[in-house]
């Protein structure tokens, strides 16, 4: 028996904005959302399907400590100049983490400062 990575919950100063940003670059939709404001976003097949929900839930005070947690990205239909521009046109903000300039993947972050990493293998889309 084994558990399954279904969601990952994240702390937003605005969960609408950002959820609807992270939808614009993972191709997801809105599933719900909740009288606190928190806001449920996935793929067309919804929660428990083969890739995970996100949570964007809101925050009054946001930590300003580094995060020890990161989402990595693959494009599924470009290569990853062309994916890397996307997202740069989208809002993304290329973030320094002390990486040399040699690595294979870029690192970005979301509108909110969240790291990410863009990867160069490009993935076949669920």
């Amino acid at each position: 028996m084994a558990a399954r990575f279904s969601e990952l919950v994240i702390d937003s100063r605005d969960p609408e904005a950002l959820a609807a940003w992270w939808a614009e670059v993972l191709g997801y939709r809105v599933l719900g959302r909740d009288e606190d404001g928190a806001v449920e976003i996935g793929p067309e097949a919804g929660f428990g399907g083969a890739a995970p929900t996100l949570v964007f839930t809101p925050v009054g005070e946001y930590e300003t400590a580094k995060s020890r947690l990161h989402v990595d990205l693959n494009a599924t239909d470009r290569d990853q100049d062309a994916e890397l521009q996307r997202l740069l046109d989208l809002g993304a903000t290329r973030a320094d983490v002390g990486q040399t300039g040699e690595e294979s993947w870029h690192v970005l972050a979301d509108p909110e400062g969240n790291p990410f990493c863009l990867l160069r293998r490009r993935l076949h889309p669920l």
